[in-house]
Order: structure tokens, then C-alpha cells, then sequence
């Protein structure tokens, strides 16, 4: 039953986000045709819907990782199916623009359930099998990501919002497929009350602050988190101007980044855990992340970028173990308000991570900086990774294995 179950979740979280994947090459293009055509105007328009869709993570998470806790798991998943199929079907018939803002507003919504989905692998996996399980997820987001857009932008090619009726039959077949085979994975016995106090990102802030080790894994998630930011917000603009590439470069360049992080995701994850224990991993993963990082920043060349793509792919050996440990000191009725917690968590770090590294990018790249280093964003992301380590010093060994 437990495989089936996470076989199920995985499905779930990889639809979901080829769902999401799908609408990125054809949403920008849809903007700009609703505001007849003005690039500048519609970049504007484009950043707000970001931004809206990530601030309804940061708001949503907790409160579907509270209801999950109380009503169960599965409910939950099944609603934001629906929940995403009907925002996707909006988005598809939007006549006007302020329909296609409702649209991603439901969307950022209804993904929000993906904290649910760890929390139903935190209920039916074993503590010292759960980070191992995480990073499958990851490796779910990641094949999502990869093949969502190349799909998106082939269909899209035929019929503008073909992609999004793609995304809506996706979440209604995930929808069926969970309704008829998905089993609740959370006990009635296990189940806690539903309080408007824990469903709130105060109230998940609160929650990871409440112990001084889950303080410190939760500022090293948000850490790792902010510094993964650096390379979707500057990333292209950064190959751009430093390299003089071309969109197709670029794109193979971008897939390599995540065929790398799924092979780490979805490969490397266990057998680390299984050798050196959760602890090592995770202060590994940032090790190699920070230096992924800094050979980015530094590359000269082509090369010495490419080869910088894996030491920050196996950088991902962080998030999954960081996770881990967290979920470890929480009981089966407190998952669903941890995984919120950690979600609404990376959802501050979508906010700030943008604006943050393209202006750092434009202080030291543009035409008006003192000095020409186009590399700062991911400079910085070394930095954060740097702060991670001296927290992840600080959680001894044993803290690892504390709730096993």
C-alpha cells in the first residue's frame, strides 16, 4: 500500500507541475496580446502575476496543511485537482486580462496542496526513509519542469491556449485517477483540530520557531530556498550578457540544469542518506551547492559554466534531508501543518528571490556600475548557502536520529 500510495503522489506532483510547465511558454505571449502588444507594459503585468501566484503559496499552504491535518489527506488532493483544472479551464476561456489574473490566482491556490502531498509521504514512510522519499518528489518537480514548457511550447505553436486545456484534462485525469485509487493515508484517530492560529503564516512561522533546532533547519530551508532563486531570476539575462548565447543554448543549457537535478533528486539521495546519515547529507549538499554557486559567478568561459551545473545540482542533496529532519520531530497530526509551514516558507523566498537578484544583477552588470561583475546574484546565493553551513554546524549529530 505504501508503494502504491507514493506512486500515486508522485504522479500527482509530477501533473501538477507539467501543468504548471505547460502554460510558461504561452502565458507571457498572452499577456502581451491582452495589452495590445506593449512589451514593457506587459513585462509589468507578467511580474505581477508572479508575484500574485506566489503570495497565494505563501497564504494557502498552511491553511490546506492545517485542513489535511483535520479533514484528512485526500480530500485535500482531490479538491486542488479540481481546484486547478477549473483555474486552468479559466485561464483558457479568459476574454480580458483581469480574467487571466483571476485564473493564476486560483492556480497559485490550488498548488498550494503540494504540502499536502509531503505530508501524506511524511504518513506512510518510515522516518529514515523519508528524505529519500522527498527528493523522489523533487525529482517529480523537476521532470514536470523539463518536459511542461517543451510541451507547452509545441502545442502552443498550433493554438495559443492549447496549453491551457492540456494543463485542465491533466489535473481532471489526476483527479479521476486519485478519486478511484488514492487511499487516505491519515487516520480519524490521528487527526488534530482545525485552528485559524496554526493555519496562518504567522502561525507557521510561530510553529517553526518553537524549537531552537527546527529554528535553525527552517532559516537553512529558507536559506537553500532564496539561493535556488538565483538562477531562474537571472539566469537567461545572465547567459545573455556574459556569454553572448542564443536562445537555443540557453535552453539546452537550462535543460541540463534539470536533467541534473532530477538524476540527484531522484538518484543520489538515498544511497547518501543510507552512508552517511541525514546530517552529512545535508551539510554536504550545501557544500557543493555553495560551490556550484561560486563557479557560476566566477565562470569565465562556457566551459568553466557548464561545469559548474553539476557541483550545484548535487546541491540539491539539501533541500530533501533538511526536510527530513524536520519532519522527524513532529507527530502524524502535525505533518500537514509543518509541510505548509516549509511551503509558505519557500513561498517568502519566490517573493523576495526575484526582485533581490535581478537588482543585484543590475548593480553590478548594468551600464552604471562602478564594476562589471555580471556573476554577483549567484555570489550571493554563495553567501546565503555559506550562513546555511554555520547553522547546519550548529545541529549536532544526534538530532538526526532524535524521533526514530
Amino acid at each position: 500500500m505504501r508503494r502504491a500510495a507514493f506512486a500515486f503522489i508522485f504522479v500527482t506532483v509530477f501533473l501538477d507541475m507539467l501543468g504548471v510547465g505547460v502554460v510558461i511558454p504561452v502565458l507571457p505571449k498572452l499577456v502581451v496580446d491582452f495589452v495590445g502588444g506593449e512589451t514593457a507594459h506587459a513585462a509589468e503585468i507578467y511580474g505581477l502575476f508572479g508575484t500574485a501566484w506566489a503570495l497565494m503559496q505563501f497564504v494557502f499552504s498552511p491553511v490546506q496543511g492545517a485542513l489535511s491535518d483535520r479533514f484528512g489527506r485526500r480530500p485535500v488532493i482531490l479538491i486542488s485537482n479540481i481546484g486547478l483544472c477549473l483555474g486552468s479551464v479559466l485561464a483558457a476561456l479568459a476574454p480580458a486580462l483581469s480574467w487571466l489574473f483571476a485564473a493564476r490566482v486560483v492556480s497559485g491556490i490550488t498548488s498550494a496542496s503540494i504540502a499536502t502531498a509531503f505530508a501524506y509521504i511524511a504518513d506512510v514512510t518510515p522516518e529514515e526513509q523519508r528524505s529519500a522519499r522527498f527528493g523522489m518528489l523533487g525529482a517529480a518537480f523537476g521532470v514536470g519542469f523539463v518536459l511542461g514548457p517543451a510541451v507547452g511550447g509545441i502545442s502552443g505553436s498550433f493554438e495559443p491556449r492549447l496549453p491551457f486545456w492540456i494543463a485542465a484534462g491533466l489535473s481532471f485525469v489526476n483527479a479521476l485517477y486519485g478519486f478511484f485509487i488514492l487511499p487516505e493515508s491519515l487516520p480519524q484517530e490521528r487527526r488534530s483540530p482545525f485552528l485559524w492560529s496554526k493555519a496562518t503564516p504567522v502561525g507557521s512561522i510561530r510553529l517553526l520557531l518553537s524549537q531552537s533546532r527546527i529554528a535553525a533547519l527552517a532559516v537553512i530551508n529558507f536559506l537553500g530556498k532564496l539561493a535556488q532563486a538565483a538562477l531562474p531570476s537571472v539566469g537567461v539575462i545572465y547567459m545573455i550578457h556574459r556569454y553572448a548565447w542564443n536562445e537555443r543554448t540557453v535552453g539546452f543549457t537550462l535543460a541540463g540544469v534539470g536533467i541534473s537535478t532530477i538524476i540527484v533528486q531522484g538518484l543520489m539521495i538515498k544511497p547518501v542518506v543510507t552512508w552517511f546519515g541525514e546530517r552529512t547529507a545535508l551539510i554536504a549538499g550545501l557544500l557543493f551547492g555553495l560551490a556550484g554557486f561560486v563557479a557560476l559567478g566566477l565562470a569565465s568561459t562556457a566551459l568553466a559554466f557548464w561545469l559548474g551545473i553539476p557541483l550545484m545540482a548535487i546541491g540539491g542533496l539539501a533541500g530533501p534531508t533538511v526536510q527530513g529532519l524536520m519532519s522527524a520531530r513532529f507527530g502524524p497530526s502535525e505533518q500537514g501543518i509543518l509541510q505548509g509551514a516549509n511551503a509558505s516558507t519557500a513561498g517568502v523566498a519566490n517573493l523576495i528571490g526575484p526582485g533581490l537578484f535581478s537588482s543585484t544583477f543590475a548593480s553590478f552588470a548594468g551600464a552604471d556600475a562602478g564594476w562589471d561583475v555580471p556573476g554577483a546574484p549567484f555570489l550571493l546565493a554563495a553567501a546565503m548557502l555559506a550562513a546555511a553551513i554555520v547553522l547546519a554546524l550548529y545541529i549536532k549529530p544526534h538530532v538526526a536520529t532524535v524521533a526514530s
